[in-house]
């Protein structure tokens, strides 16, 4: 018995090693500087912003953050914006994802740059 709890355990920790490495962004992911100030409330590269409604921020382990939990706090973090402007999902960068560069940290950029969805790297021109 105590061996299958070992082997279980073992395949979990592997499982989850493996997801923080492991997301897959689209090609209209942007990377930048978030501050959350006061919900909805937000700074992006030191620029006033707002979160949409039924906005997401998944932190590095790839769980859903609570917007007070991170508040004032500057992460290196993926995102998407809505046609709005609105910011709809947000990533905290874990350190994987945070060596994977270069990557675009504006829509001109992933316009012109070519990214390779299978191996989540960009390229420039």
């Amino acid at each position: 018995m105590y061996r299958c709890v070992l082997a279980l355990t073992l395949a979990v920790t592997c499982l989850a090693a493996q997801a923080q490495t492991h997301r897959f962004f689209t090609p209209q992911t942007l990377r930048g500087e978030l501050v959350v100030t006061q919900h909805p409330d937000v700074l992006l590269n030191g620029r006033a912003a707002r979160l949409a409604p039924g906005s997401r921020i998944k932190g590095d382990t790839n769980l859903l953050v609570q917007p007070g939990a991170i508040t004032g706090q500057k992460l290196i973090v993926h995102y998407t914006v809505e046609n709005s402007g609105l910011i709809m999902d947000v990533w905290v960068l874990n350190p994987a994802e945070l060596a994977n560069k270069p990557w675009p940290t504006t829509r001109a950029e992933a316009a012109t740059w070519q990214f390779n969805g299978g191996n989540q790297t960009w390229s420039k021109p």
